[in-house]
């Protein structure tokens, strides 16, 4: 079980400096994934099995979710089409695909083994994880709430503001000045409030 601890944590820190020095956000987002999911069998090898589906159901799951949906907001318009084309090769997979593949190797091992081979002394419990985090942590989680919703109305508001640029830009190509006209005065107005 050591080895497995060591694999997954190694593999962790690589995806996650993957997500630090990666340009593309949707790459960053892939590397993510991975490093929450190796992070989520850390937890499994330590006995916080509790935490480690609670990584992969709310992080790996539905932060990702949350990110990605973030993502396709800011959409660029025709520029995004196309660098979202380029994307779909398979060389951007590679990276991704080889530590979440060591990580199902490891997570293979793991299930098929003895279920009492675990590095800690204890396994957590799920009321401990609701007493803790509902306890002295409460500050703390009520603040990364706070700062999430805060970071899904700055993008809301972003994107809301990059697609009004970006639809003007489409009809000014397709030639209806019409549309233009209409387009740019709300514009204008938008930014006026």
């Amino acid at each position: 079980m050591n080895a497995i601890f060591y694999i997954s944590a190694a593999v962790a820190i690589l995806a996650t400096l993957k997500v630090i020095t990666e340009l593309n956000a949707v790459h960053a987002l892939l590397y993510l994934i991975v490093s929450l999911l190796s992070v989520a069998l850390i937890f499994y090898t330590l006995g916080a099995h509790f935490v480690a589906a609670l990584e992969v159901i709310i992080y790996a799951g539905a932060i990702m979710v949350l990110f990605i949906f973030i993502i396709m907001m800011l959409n660029l318009g025709t520029q995004a089409v196309a660098q979202e084309s380029e994307w779909l090769n398979r060389k951007m997979w590679t990276g991704p695909a080889i530590l979440a593949a060591i990580l199902l190797a490891e997570l293979t091992f793991v299930l098929t083994r003895d279920h009492n081979l675990v590095i800690g002394v204890n396994t957590v419990e799920p009321k401990q994880v609701a007493m803790a985090l509902f306890g002295p942590y409460i500050l703390g989680v009520e603040l990364a709430s706070m700062l999430l919703l805060a970071g899904l109305v700055g993008a809301f508001h972003l994107g809301k503001h990059a697609r009004a640029e970006n639809i003007l830009e489409d009809s000014l190509r397709v030639g209806s000045e019409v549309e233009a006209r209409q387009l740019s005065a709300n514009l204008q107005a938008r930014q006026e409030l």
